[in-house]
């Protein structure tokens, strides 16, 4: 098995990988059109800011599997992905920390203003006065939009500054408030208006991209402070830094709409307009102890695919297959028997969704679940049965 590792990865990790018995190839500062080549002769590809496009995926034959080394797969063209029949995972969780530590750090740095101040220091100025304007964040109310893993770390985070906090997610309930120690809102709208701090940790998706217009950000209050960690595409930047200007908000930002993939490149985003701004390039997860969390999870993630051939963490398996009924067939564990039954269900003309094989102790006999695009005919089934020296019981079962 070929491993490349398109992206910068510890050396730990590529220890790590190398020890599994993969030939490992690294080469984290390729060129498109290089990259392009390494991946079509892999059965693996590791990635991070990297981006996997449907060419890429066209050309690689032996290509079985992406890792994101990273929570989003929004880098990765997973439709074309998916039309090869390639397995794209993630390491979710694994970042958590350390980007809920970047945005608890640019909410202080807002707050007390220490980007502008060093600035001003650094040239020469001493300006008590003027930075010593700060509101400070005990008592004050922060809004989370998200109640993943990332937005739960924020908010432990913020209660230990003792924030008030209100949040809205998707899947947030009531009852899941409660257990968080938070105030619920119906929608991101409300958690706005009551936000001294708002702070972003949303998926990105079709229904997210944009949610943060000129409607929503003109709803916080004058003088709010804005975090945004998350990806850049779930804000209308342009409305931000008009609503900045209008309503004196404080910015602060990891994430950017079309962000250079480059490790270095120039880069001037509208945002940094904002009369108060703190930003850092897209580091969010580039901690040390994140990297080599994350690392290991794509570690774990190749050893079981190589050794067990299961993707963990898959994002693109289809959640509802267009099956309408289940072959049930109990048989002897012998060779051919499943080739016969796939023949026949072949004959029908009838498509195979999903098939799983299960052996009994002893391994004398086996439990096959075929599902079906529609349901065999009653001869298909009798002729099963008249297998007697291979078929045990069959069974027919309509789905949903």
């Amino acid at each position: 098995m070929r491993v490349l590792v398109a992206d910068a990865f510890p050396e730990a990790g590529l220890a790590a990988l190398k020890a599994l018995g993969v030939d490992v190839v690294y080469s984290p500062k390729a060129g498109a059109e290089e990259f392009a080549r390494e991946a079509a002769a892999a059965h693996v590809v590791i990635v991070r800011s990297r981006r996997v496009t449907r060419d890429v995926f066209e050309a690689a034959a032996c290509l079985s599997l992406v890792v994101r080394a990273g929570a989003g797969v929004n880098t990765i063209d997973v439709a074309a992905a998916s039309e090869r029949g390639v397995f794209v995972t993630n390491c979710p969780g694994k970042n958590a920390a350390a980007v809920a530590e970047l945005a608890i750090g640019l909410l202080l740095s807002l707050d007390r203003r220490i980007v502008d101040a060093t600035t001003e220091l650094k040239a020469g100025r001493w300006n008590k006065a003027e930075f010593s304007k700060a509101r400070g964040l005990k008592g004050r109310t922060l809004g989370v939009l998200g109640t993943g893993e990332i937005g739960r770390l924020v908010i432990g985070r913020a209660r230990a500054l003792g924030m008030r906090i209100v949040a809205w997610s998707r899947s947030l309930t009531e009852a899941g408030a409660r257990e968080l120690a938070v105030e619920r809102r119906a929608t991101p709208l409300e958690v706005a208006r009551e936000a001294d701090a708002l702070t972003v940790h949303l998926a990105l998706a079709p229904e997210t991209k944009g949610l943060l217009g000129r409607e929503l950000l003109s709803a916080l209050p004058q003088g709010a402070i804005f975090v945004n960690t998350a990806r850049g595409e779930l804000v209308d930047e342009a409305a931000l830094v008009e609503v900045a200007r209008a309503r004196k908000l404080r910015v602060g930002l990891d994430v950017f709409a079309g962000e250079p993939a480059e490790g270095s490149a120039a880069f001037a985003p509208a945002a940094a307009q904002a009369p108060v701004f703190a930003g850092t390039p897209h580091i969010g997860a580039s901690t040390e102890e994140a990297q080599e969390a994350i690392a290991a999870e794509a570690l774990r993630i190749v050893k079981v695919f190589k050794e067990e051939g299961h993707a963990e963490n898959c994002v693109n398996l289809a959640r509802k297959t267009p099956a309408r009924c289940q072959l049930v067939v109990r048989h002897y564990d012998k060779v051919g028997v499943l080739a016969g039954v796939l023949d026949l269900l072949r004959a029908e003309g009838i498509n195979v969704q999903r098939v799983e094989n299960i052996i009994f102790e002893g391994a004398k006999a086996a439990c096959a679940r075929i599902e079906l695009e529609h349901r065999p005919s009653d001869a298909a089934a009798a002729e099963l049965l008249r297998r007697k020296e291979e078929i045990l019981g069959v069974e027919l079962v309509d789905l949903a």
